[in-house]
């Protein structure tokens, strides 16, 4: 009972008032007798009646509080025993001292008393470790329960929330998912087809995606000659994946007749309540597809998270002349609109980056525009190095090229900056040149990632492409002819084109040579680009000693790798993924090594039948479908093997 109560605090002041009446009487006496004995009477009776009051109400309520505390001492039993709600209490070694009735019901146990949290649920006993206080749901058999701990009182609170959460995975599982679905070369195709002949591809591709849409709960509807809207859900957007989406490989194999066979590319926007947006994440996943070479498909949710699906076969050359023309004329006119132009590869940069590089700060000059070509000399290595001694003889060419520091205090608002050779901001020789910059154009031919450059005014990205060399040399032909081609600058596209496609051996197209062609006749050394290329008895070691810890898994898949104490060079790693994919029975190669900048670099080579890309991708790297690499921050060697196995081996279970 509560203390102050118990005290009977009321009866202090009835004693004051005692008190003064025994001192009014008194003095009542002694002026008038009868007067004092009348106030006296009245007085006693009054006192006497407000303490026996009181004392009643006193022992009354004191009753009350008893039977009110023993009823509420019951009700707290039985809800301890009796609520929905599971209690559990531990000691000090996770050791159950009591537990009620619900608790024991829910894990269909006689009793859990004096057992151990590990033996009752190995769930339990990591919630019960973890420092984070949010409440966890976890799985007891069918049913689902939301788990709170108390850390100081040691107490474990189950909640059951089954029924809340099937109504979550209904609403989830119901959610609206929009796909856009485009037929990658159509057009290309049916030009040469006559009515009868295209009437019936078009049937063949409507029945086709048809049938996978009713089979798999997808409202299906052509809005184009080459596209389609898919309306669905993520039930079925989970069942599709599953299936690895096999209309993109029902449609190629349909359509194998027809020359080199249509291809899809699928863009679909998903985790978002609003139509809106999920449009646009459709709409965006689909220019992912297609700037990553089409043939696949990419899952865009609200968050940003991207997930891909296929790109099996290498890209198919789709870029004309036409195209090529207009980004030309295009970035003509952004040069002219800029007073300077700055040109920037990725970091430890190639003969193709740097070839590329020379060739864009040519455009600047064609168009009387100061360009300045930006790299990194601790950087550079290999037949860079032997590029950049044969530069510093021009000595015009050399005073354009300059340190990041000297960039950034150049650049101004109506500074252009160029990035060639990649399109991700992690891989810019300097980020802080592409933060600063108002106008930014991307140049590459590299598949796209997930990550990119933001904030851009032009973008040319053609995976079909032998190289960002072959796509400036082609960009340089539709320029004002105000300058030729130096020697030197010819020669440096050329040696670019010639590296990134292994001497015309790799992703060669047509167009390629035409562009070859173009810079041997702006007087291009093929007898330079040997002497660049030419390695030391050193280097030459090196590899062989690479090559010789090479380990041969299954399918054909090599992996060699390097020792800790030793920084390679990532032309050495690349040249010896090279070097083994020619040998016999490999059909995929990777070369793990510790880098100059600290990191452990993957470099992996293929020959269509793995996607190397999407390998290197979920290591945090990319490239192309046979040609991808990666740079790991992690500790050693045999670590980041570990981690390149298991993400083969986790494609191998996809069917990648």
């Amino acid at each position: 009972m509560n203390t102050f109560f118990r005290k009977r605090a009321i009866r202090y002041p009835l004693i004051g008032l005692s008190l003064l009446g025994i001192i009014a009487a008194v003095l009542l006496f002694l002026n008038n007798f009868w007067l004092g004995l009348i106030f006296s009477t009245l007085f006693l009776i009054i006192v006497g009646v407000t303490w026996k009051i009181e004392d009643d109400t006193y022992h009354s309520t004191e009753k009350h509080i008893e039977t009110l505390s023993h009823r509420v001492k019951k009700v707290g039993e039985e809800a301890l025993l009796e609520l929905p709600i599971g209690i559990i209490l531990i000691n000090d070694n996770q050791v159950v001292e009591w537990a009620n009735p619900f608790s024991t019901r829910t894990f269909s146990l006689d009793s859990l008393i004096g057992q151990h949290l590990f033996d009752i649920s190995e769930e339990l006993q990591t919630i019960v470790h973890s420092e984070n206080s949010e409440p966890t749901i976890i799985k007891v058999e069918e049913a689902s329960y939301e788990v709170f701990y108390n850390k100081e009182e040691k107490l474990i609170y189950l909640y059951n929330v089954t029924e809340r959460v099937a109504i979550e995975n209904l609403y989830e599982a119901d959610k609206t998912v929009l796909g856009i679905i485009l037929v990658d070369n159509y057009d290309e195709l049916s030009q040469a087809m006559d009515d009868q002949k295209r009437s019936q591809l078009n049937s063949l591709v409507t029945s086709l995606v048809s049938k996978w849409g009713k089979e798999n709960g997808i409202y299906v509807k052509r809005i184009d000659s080459d596209r389609f809207l898919a309306v669905f859900n993520e039930v079925a957007l989970a069942r599709i994946e599953s299936a690895r989406f096999s209309i993109l490989d029902d449609i190629r194999e349909a359509t194998a007749e027809h020359s080199t066979g249509l291809t899809l590319s699928i863009g679909v926007g998903a985790g978002s309540p609003s139509i809106i947006d999920l449009g646009e994440l459709a709409q965006s996943s689909l220019d992912l597809v297609l700037g990553r070479g089409g043939d696949q498909v990419a899952i865009k949710q609200l968050d940003g998270k991207v997930k891909f699906y296929g790109g099996k076969t290498n890209p198919a050359e789709k870029r004309t002349r036409v195209r090529a023309r207009v980004i030309s004329h295009a970035l003509r006119d952004l040069i002219r609109d800029s007073d300077k132009v700055f040109v920037m590869g990725h970091k430890m940069p190639d003969m193709d980056a740097i070839g590329a590089s020379i060739g864009v700060r040519k455009m600047a000059r064609m168009n009387d525009i100061d360009g300045y070509v930006i790299v990194n000399y601790n950087e550079l290595d290999g037949s860079v190095t032997k590029l950049m001694e044969e530069i510093r003889e021009d000595d015009e060419l050399y005073e354009q090229f300059i340190e990041p520091e000297v960039a950034l205090g150049m650049m101004t608002e109506q500074s252009l900056v160029i990035v060639v050779d990649t399109h991700k901001p992690s891989l810019v020789i300097d980020e802080r040149i592409v933060d600063k910059a108002e106008k930014i154009v991307v140049i590459d031919h590299h598949r796209r990632g997930e990550e990119f450059i933001d904030n851009t005014m032009l973008v040319y990205m053609e995976p079909y492409a032998s190289s960002t060399a072959e796509l400036v040399t082609e960009l340089l032909e539709y320029q004002p002819k105000t300058e030729k081609l130096t020697m030197l600058e010819s020669t440096a596209l050329l040696a670019g084109i010639i590296v990134d496609t292994k001497s015309f051996t790799l992703r060669t197209g047509s167009r390629t040579f035409e562009a070859a062609s173009f810079l041997r006749t702006n007087r291009a050394d093929t007898v330079l680009v040997q002497r660049l290329l030419k390695e030391d008895i050193h280097t030459y070691i090196e590899r062989a000693k690479l090559i010789e810890t090479v380990e041969v898994m299954e399918n054909g898949f090599a992996i060699a790798k390097g020792n800790n104490n030793i920084a390679y060079g990532s032309v050495l790693i690349a040249q010896t993924a090279d070097i083994l994919l020619t040998m016999e029975g490999v059909t995929a190669s990777f070369v793990v090594a510790p880098r100059a900048d600290g990191k452990i670099g993957i470099s992996a080579r293929s020959l269509g039948e793995l996607n190397v890309q999407v390998i290197m991708e979920e290591l945090g790297g990319g490239g192309h479908l046979t040609n991808a690499a990666c740079q790991l921050e992690i500790d050693s060697v045999e670590e980041a093997v570990e981690r390149l196995k298991e993400v083969v081996n986790e494609n191998k279970e996809r069917g990648m």
